[in-house]
């Protein structure tokens, strides 16, 4: 995946072109783990964990930010949404961990 040539918009405004996927948003499943209170999300209610990372966060801004969760949160691919932070979902999709980054970068394009 090219993420420079599908989000143009996007990587426009980052200051680091050569940034992988990792370092722009994260979507990681949610699970029970009995040893750690690292997540606050429900793994039943929340089945994926989003971080927007700081360079999306930046470009962005803090306005598109919470513009950027209200829209996911609206969306119908998720059941379920909450926001813990500006930057942190809880969701619960039936859609799998690429088509949901997929979406986000989508939602983020848009919004640049």
């Amino acid at each position: 995946m090219n993420l420079q040539e599908q989000y143009p918009k996007l990587f426009e405004k980052l200051e680091d072109k050569d940034v992988e996927l990792r370092h722009l948003l994260n979507v990681d499943e949610n699970y029970e783990d009995y040893d750690s209170e690292e997540f606050e999300f429900d793994f039943e209610e929340y089945n994926f964990i989003i971080y927007i990372a700081e360079p999306v966060q930046r470009a962005l801004g803090e306005e598109k930010l919470a513009t950027l969760a209200e829209a996911l949160e609206s969306d119908e691919a998720f059941s379920n949404f909450i926001a813990s932070e500006a930057d942190l979902y809880g969701v619960k999709s039936d859609l799998d961990e690429e088509a949901i980054t997929a979406l986000v970068l989508k939602r983020v394009e848009e919004l640049v």
